[in-house]
């Protein structure tokens, strides 16, 4: 039986740009269906009591560091945007507004990140995501309060299964975050039985010290 993948993201992340890139290659061979569920990652990081990596300098320095000799390595396109962090609510919507069949498809999530990602522009420029809508040509307004509602809904349903960041990959009731996760997700489709005591490992952990 084909595995479905649940692979939530925001465009706002290049970490999720990185592994949406990857993906198809890191799982080559493998039988398995890919469901892009962009969501809100204020919304995560608000509910886990976080601050974004970009909201911390030092980090957001390694971030963008990191980022650019990842996708070096990984042959990835990637060019800073103009500014960033930015406010990704505009292009969340307008990825829920083409979705079909219950998500928007890999060539929607692809192009919107390659609008953030590819460019080195404002990726929330009102020109630019003007001409980008112009391009998907979304049957529903992105504005509308279906697609509100439908991005609510992923983030509150990804909230709910435990996803805390992106990009984050679920299947059969386990999560694989970050980018460094795609060899350990390929190993739980190969049935590697290695995983097994990994994923047990937590339980046996007492909680230490609280803050």
């Amino acid at each position: 039986m084909m595995k479905r993948i649940d692979v939530h993201l925001d465009f706002i992340s290049p970490y999720a740009w990185l592994a949406f890139e990857q993906l198809p290659r890191a799982l080559e061979g493998l039988g398995y269906e890919a469901s892009y569920r962009p969501i809100l990652l204020a919304a995560l990081l608000r509910h886990h009591g976080q601050l974004g990596p970009a909201e911390i300098a030092p980090k957001r320095d390694w971030t963008y560091r990191h980022v650019l000799w990842l996708a070096h390595r990984q042959g990835a396109e990637l060019r800073m945007p103009a500014a960033h962090p930015f406010n990704p609510l505009a292009l969340l919507r307008l990825a829920w507004a083409c979705a079909r069949q219950g998500a928007p498809s890999r060539y929607v999530c692809e192009t919107i990140f390659r609008h953030v990602w590819c460019s080195g522009e404002a990726a929330d420029d009102p020109r630019r995501l003007a001409a980008l809508t112009a391009v998907l040509a979304s049957e529903r307004d992105p504005a509308g309060d279906e697609v509100k509602q439908d991005l609510r809904a992923a983030t509150d349903a990804a909230l709910a299964a435990g996803v805390f960041g992106v990009p984050t990959f679920g299947v059969d009731g386990r999560l694989f975050w970050g980018v460094d996760s795609l060899p350990m997700l390929r190993a739980h489709l190969e049935g590697d039985p290695a995983l097994d005591a990994a994923w047990a490992a937590p339980a046996s952990v007492a909680q230490g010290v609280r803050r």
